[in-house]
């Protein structure tokens, strides 16, 4: 298979009306686990971009690290959840 069809990464959902600053926040707080980082950002920072653009890299994570981010990231009222994502779902 295709090396790009294998990227896996999860985006954080946050609650309408979370501040940019929030959203950095949680990104920064939860980037330690793991074979879990935290993707780049979208160039151009607006509060849209960075609502929607909080992503994790989890092609080379273990299911205990996608755990772990999980439990950091429910410490914070601000996040709704996560959506697992990967490069084979694009285009579907």
């Amino acid at each position: 298979m295709d090396a790009a069809l294998d990227k896996q990464w999860v985006v954080v959902n946050f609650s309408p009306g979370t501040s940019m600053s929030t959203a950095l926040h949680v990104r920064a707080a939860c980037s330690h686990i793991t074979n879990t980082p935290a993707m780049a950002l979208p160039a151009k920072h607006s509060v849209i971009n960075i609502m929607y653009g909080v992503r994790y890299d989890t092609t080379n994570s273990s299911p205990a690290n996608v755990s772990q981010l999980q439990e950091c990231l429910q410490k914070f009222p601000s996040v709704d959840g996560v959506d697992p994502e990967s490069a084979a779902d694009e285009g579907s």
